[in-house]
């Protein structure tokens, strides 16, 4: 028996000859006239066909000379009841190996020529008839013989590769005949549609067709193919649940011997996870440039209403109590503080605020923004806040609060089209261990001050519930939602070192509850500010720093009829030259903190070094981000934002002194 180890050698090293070589043959038998014999035909007919005759005397000899060398040919001597030759022909056939066979035999019978053919080898002589002509003719019909084979068995192997490549592809592949019929589908394309190899064919790509693009996009598709053309481009499709896909296809038309198109085929590449990531990364890149644009925006907006509600208040001052005036100027200061806080609002919605931590009770930040929601709601959503009792304090950000209930407003809107009811409570918990099990949010023991803001709307799907906090998740239509709202609450709720969690039904309305731990009542002894004096006004020295004219006069104004003795300067350079004149104290430097030539916190460094004694008060209209990038500020000590009221100035200067 030949063993693995032979046979795997044979695979390499039985090869048949290269044509331009003679051909190499050798001869299995043990008789040593017939080897002469067939060495002396073949040298005879050599100018017809060019061989070497070698000899092996016994099967072993011969499986020895195939692992050592490469032969063309192999001629076997076939005695009856020779089971050994044969089933080393069997054995070269299972291992793959491809060498030409011819049997010599005389006295087989048919029985064990058909076992001979059988187990591979390619032509049989009988002896009698051994000559010349016969022997050529039939080494050369093997050789052919074997060669065609060779090619199909090539060409087989091919189609394997190609079968399997095509089943286990990613992309999907769609054969269609010349009418659009599909012929096929691969295992891809039942992935991403949903629809089987059964269910596919027979019908036409119309099961796919969304109704997103429009006639002329399969209009030109089908005047590209029928010109024999590729066509390429991107579809929106729609798989068999309903759900739009998006797919680029390149389809190739298919010809015949004639040239005739036959068929189609379709490889499409699924983009809907790439373009899902493109359509995030754009929206990111706009929210970016919304922030950025309402941020340069704000700035000049909130200068021009400082202009509004300064001269306001200074013509307030002016007139007589119970002029026809009066109820116009509070009508101005009205609108002016209105517009600002669509401005704050604009703010809050368009960029990553910096905390601006304070003590305050709940119910009065919740009060102050449930005046603004009715107009965001709209008015057809009945809008109700009930405030509890005896809250606890707690220590946030107001406008980030106030950010977060605008987006669970704005969410409970889109939920109820018809109009229904959005409420908000708060109220004082105290979650102990039997209250805290079983929650799906891990929520440490202790006090909170908690927040439920309900309404009576569509509801969340049960599968949409775990990822509704998830940035870019959304269950609105394409364009009515960014993705970022609940992600901006959680994010916000989690900063403050709270908590929240949501329950919905569908039909049945959303309730989301945000818990906020309160401080230790030590902490809440101790204020985190002093109060301003009752006395507004003052008889210090203020070097007034201010780009905006229009602001600074009407501010110098107000100041110097409060008692200050103010000193104006346009921009930072100026204020320095103003400093080094003035030979008394300057108490105070109210200052922008963005503006050309010098910033309100170079200035505050270049004045300290001329004016240890001096305090800081720094404005801006710009948002509170770009005002500590400049590292001098302390959003709750010794700064202001624009738009404010001289009123509220003067407060805070007399403040910043008395501190």
């Amino acid at each position: 028996m030949v063993t693995s180890y032979g046979v795997a050698a044979m695979i390499t090293s039985a090869k048949p000859a290269p044509s331009s070589s003679p051909l190499r043959a050798l001869l299995v038998g043990s008789r040593e006239e017939d080897f002469f014999l067939i060495r002396e035909i073949l040298e005879r007919n050599r100018a017809v066909l060019g061989a070497d005759l070698e000899h092996a005397r016994s099967l072993e000899d011969a499986k020895a000379l195939l692992q050592q060398k490469r032969y063309g040919l192999v001629l076997f001597e076939h005695e009856a009841g020779d089971a050994e030759s044969v089933q080393l022909v069997a054995e070269f056939l299972h291992a793959g190996v491809s060498i030409p066979f011819i049997l010599l035999t005389e006295d087989a019978d048919e029985k064990t020529v058909a076992e001979i053919i059988e187990a591979g080898t390619w032509n049989c002589v009988a002896k009698s008839h051994l000559d010349g002509a016969t022997l050529v003719r039939t080494i050369r019909s093997t050789l052919e013989l074997h060669s065609l084979q060779q090619e199909q068995q090539s060409t087989e192997e091919l189609l394997r590769k190609l079968s399997r490549a095509v089943e286990q592809s990613a992309d999907t592949v769609m054969i269609t005949d010349h009418l659009g019929t599909i012929e096929y589908v691969n295992p891809a394309f039942e992935k991403l549609t949903g629809y089987s190899r059964a269910e596919a064919c027979g019908k036409t790509p119309r099961i796919l067709k969304s109704g997103e693009q429009g006639p002329d996009v399969y209009l030109e598709m089908w005047k590209t193919l029928l010109a024999g053309n590729v066509y390429r481009g991107i579809m929106v499709n729609r798989k068999k649940n309903g759900d739009l896909y998006y797919v680029e296809e390149s389809i190739c038309p298919i010809r015949d011997a004639q040239g005739l198109i036959t068929h189609f085929i379709s490889n499409g590449r699924d983009l809907t996870e790439r373009l899902r990531l493109e359509a995030q990364l754009l929206q990111a890149q706009k929210m970016d440039a919304i922030g950025r644009l309402a941020g340069g925006v704000a700035h000049d907006f909130n200068n021009l209403l400082t202009i509004i509600t300064s001269y306001s208040e200074l013509a307030l001052d002016a007139v007589a109590e119970d002029s026809p005036l009066e109820a116009k100027i509070h009508e101005i200061l009205l609108a002016a503080r209105r517009a600002a806080e669509l401005t704050r609002q604009l703010l809050a919605f368009s960029r990553k605020q910096p905390q601006a931590l304070r003590v305050v009770d709940l119910n009065q930040v919740v009060s102050s923004i449930s005046k603004m929601l009715p107009r965001l709601i709209g008015e057809d959503i009945e809008f109700t806040f009930v405030p509890g009792d005896n809250l606890g304090r707690v220590r946030i950000d107001p406008i980030q609060i106030e950010q977060v209930l605008m987006n669970l407003a704005a969410n409970a809107r889109d939920a109820m089209p018809q109009g229904g009811h959005l409420r908000i409570e708060t109220s004082d918990v105290r979650l102990d261990g039997d209250y805290i099990h079983g929650k799906p949010a891990v929520i440490p023991m202790g006090r909170y001050t908690l927040i439920t803001v309900s309404d009576d709307g569509q509801g969340i799907p049960r599968e949409d519930l775990p990822h509704i906090f998830e940035p870019f998740y959304t269950t609105k239509p394409s364009g009515k939602g960014t993705g970022l709202g609940l992600a901006t609450v959680y994010g916000i709720v989690k900063q403050n070192k709270g908590f929240i969690w949501v329950y919905s039904e569908l039909g049945q309305g959303t309730v989301f509850k945000v818990y906020v731990p309160c401080i230790n009542e030590e902490d809440i002894a101790q204020p985190l500010t002093a109060k301003p004096a009752a006395n507004v006004g003052g008889s210090e020295t203020i070097l007034l720093v201010e780009d905006e004219q229009a602001v600074r006069e009407a501010t110098a104004e107000f100041l110097r009829l409060r008692g200050y003795n103010v000193l104006e300067a346009k921009d930072g350079l100026d204020a320095l030259t103003s400093a080094q004149k003035y030979e008394r104290n300057i108490d105070l430097l109210v200052t922008d903190v963005v503006m050309p030539n010098m910033s309100g916190g170079e200035l505050a460094k270049n004045l300290e070094r001329l004016r240890p004694r001096a305090k800081f008060l720094f404005v801006s209209g710009y948002a509170g981000k770009t005002v500590l990038d400049h590292k001098v500020v302390d959003l709750e000590a010794n700064f202001l934002q624009k738009p404010y009221g001289l009123k509220q100035l003067s407060a805070k200067i007399r403040s910043v002194l008395d501190h």
